[in-house]
């Protein structure tokens, strides 16, 4: 696998096609969505080629995955963990102490993925996704490993 390499606007056509082979139809980003997270105050993310992506942000302390899209078929083999990992970093160097995030409490591999990352529920979105199921809220905090 590549390491993954910062995310650029010129990215954003082939993030929308990855975003939409990722996610359910209604949950999937086009590329203008994608570009406007990216270039929220704050926002970087990550990639790695034709295989997934990570976008984030990092704002007066406080750090926020927007969204971590792999390609199904390249899931389970350390993607998802090296662009968490890259993003973590990213948070760090931008000043954050803590990260947040969002998933599906009926996404078991991604809720694994960070809870083995070391990050902590505190929180439920009821009915936060459009097909009905709750939003996990999790933290991390950045100083700890």
């Amino acid at each position: 696998m590549m390491p993954p390499r910062p995310l650029l606007p010129a990215d954003m056509p082939g993030m929308a096609a990855l975003h939409a082979a990722a996610f359910p139809p209604a949950e999937a980003w086009d590329a203008d969505a994608l570009s406007l997270m990216l270039g929220l105050e704050g926002g970087y993310g990550f990639v790695v080629e034709n295989t997934g992506f990570i976008l984030a942000r990092a704002v007066a302390g406080e750090a926020e995955v927007l969204t971590l899209a792999v390609a199904p078929a390249a899931r389970r083999a350390g993607t998802g963990r090296a662009l968490l990992a890259a993003a973590l970093d990213g948070a760090s160097t931008r000043g954050a102490h803590t990260m947040f995030l969002e998933v599906s409490r009926n996404n078991t591999g991604a809720t694994s993925l960070y809870l083995s990352a070391g990050f902590t529920e505190v929180g439920l979105r009821r009915r936060y996704y459009s097909d009905g199921s709750d939003a996990l809220v999790l933290r991390r905090d950045l100083s700890a490993g």
